[in-house]
């Protein structure tokens, strides 16, 4: 049954206290525990003894806790796990806000800002807030700059000033006063913590996930759709550029697997950004293509049983659904995937890149523009394109439905009312609009049953008679592992 802690709906007491007792690395980032008696709270799977049920409250976000008064753990860094599922899954306003949060938009456009995206006033955003995650946006944001300043503390050669604004403080003595007050540690005694040379010129992060993680697959799948000039692929990584609100940057990602279930994997990363202020966002979108807060331990529980999936799940433990950093650029792309193949499709869009894409500089080798963004394409005739003049149609009304707000692709609004709005533009029909929800709006419960990948996978499995309703809510999982078991029969 479930019950209201501390105010806060949807943590039973028992259960909560169930996992802290086993250390279950699962429910790390979905909750946290606070210990009254030490002013710490922790990630479930804290080594530390476990304290007794009466000194202890339970919390939705990092933020409800520090809001409370109490001090993020310095042995398990709670504020450095992956983030809740629930925020990336739900598509309820408190997961739209966490979205758009961690992408950077309260630093920006302010509380106003926030709410405005969302549809609300700024007073009921505020309430929904607190009732859902414990804490209003601005606390959830300050939460967010307090992560991403210790992360650049600790990893990077930043001066501190450096580090105050590109993790979207105010000032330095801002910065300075919320370290303190969160890990109960000045700036030096944090980068004092840290081991090894860093890169100059650079942001060498580590991005958590859950595992287990398929990072070999991911790779598998981004490296043969790279559009040449935006994104490039080796042995074991991936780079792309990278369009920011301040300014263009780069990302590399070393994608490996991490097999063993229940832990936290990371990710190196690095960055090297035009703007400094852009740290969070970069990291934000990066986190969205690696699909980081994903719980592959519960997708693989929920298929366990089924016939088709369940033996797909087995053999590719902790698959993704591969997501995207930039809305508009995917939605192009589905456009101009509509029924050619996928290096039909790479080589349209590379070539739009090179007459229409943005140069920039950048020292990884193959990256030279940013993708051209939805006012430069919706500007282009469509009798021009290289392309059926029904898409080049369909492609340039897109754009300009992107390039005034009428269709928002930045995970904020309502998913349902994105696909119907998609769906009026002329030339976007249901597959087009799915693929666009599956990979820019993360949703976790699209299935594409006309798709022709889907339709030999099904054949080549002898599943004909599944039915995919029953794959729900993780049919987007159920859909890629579909997709990569084609690579074993070719």
């Amino acid at each position: 049954m479930t019950t209201t802690i501390a105010g806060i709906p949807g943590l039973d007491t028992e259960s909560c206290y169930a996992a802290v007792k086993s250390r279950d690395r699962r429910f790390d980032g979905v909750f946290y525990i606070a210990v009254r008696t030490t002013g710490i709270y922790c990630r479930p799977s804290c080594p530390a003894r476990t304290p007794g049920l009466q000194n202890v409250t339970f919390h939705r976000s990092a933020a409800s806790a520090q809001a409370a008064g109490y001090r993020a753990c310095k042995r398990c860094l709670p504020d450095a796990t992956p983030g809740s599922p629930d925020w990336d899954v739900a598509a309820t306003v408190a997961g739209r806000a966490m979205r758009l949060i961690a992408d950077g938009v309260v630093d920006r456009e302010g509380v106003d800002g926030l709410a405005r995206r969302l549809g609300y006033t700024t007073r009921h955003l505020s309430r929904v807030l607190t009732a859902e995650l414990g804490a209003g946006p601005l606390a959830l944001a300050r939460a967010q700059r307090a992560q991403t300043a210790r992360v650049l503390v600790e990893t990077t050669e930043l001066s501190f000033a450096d580090v105050a604004f590109a993790s979207g403080f105010a000032s330095v003595r801002q910065f300075n006063d919320t370290i303190r007050e969160v890990y109960a540690a000045t700036p030096t005694q944090l980068r004092g913590r840290r081991g090894g040379a860093r890169t100059p010129g650079a942001i060498e992060l580590r991005l958590a996930v859950r595992t287990p993680f398929a990072g070999a697959a991911l790779l598998r799948f981004l490296a043969p759709r790279s559009v040449d000039g935006v994104e490039v692929a080796g042995d074991g990584w991936y780079a792309r550029t990278l369009d920011l609100p301040h300014g263009p940057g780069t990302v590399r990602v070393e994608l490996s697997d991490v097999l063993d279930p229940g832990q936290t994997a990371m990710v190196p990363a690095r960055f090297v950004l035009h703007d400094l202020r852009d740290t969070a966002a970069a990291v934000a979108r990066v986190r969205r293509l690696l699909d980081g807060d994903c719980d592959p331990v519960a997708v693989a529980d929920h298929f366990a049983g089924d016939p088709v999936i369940g033996p797909l799940v087995r053999r590719r433990p902790g698959l993704r659904v591969p997501g995207h950093v930039a809305g508009d650029e995917v939605a192009v792309r589905a456009v101009l995937g509509q029924q050619v193949s996928v290096a039909g499709a790479r080589t349209v869009a590379s070539r739009l890149v090179a007459a229409h894409g943005r140069p920039i500089d950048s020292d990884v080798p193959g990256l030279t523009h940013l993708f051209p963004d939805a006012a430069t394409i919706a500007a282009l005739d469509p009798e021009q394109l290289p392309m059926p003049r029904a898409r080049g149609r369909a492609l340039t009304g897109l754009a300009a439905a992107l390039a005034t707000g009428e269709v928002s692709l930045d995970r904020g609004p309502d998913r349902d009312a994105v696909r119907d709005a998609l769906l009026a533009l002329p030339g976007i029909g249901p597959w087009t609009a799915d693929y666009i929800a599956l990979r820019a709006l993360g949703h976790p419960d699209v299935f594409l049953p006309t798709d022709l990948g889907v339709r030999h996978a099904v054949t080549a499995l002898g599943a004909t008679a599944a039915d995919p309703a029953a794959w729900a809510p993780w049919r987007s999982y159920a859909l890629l592992h579909l997709w990569t078991s084609l690579e074993e029969s070719s």
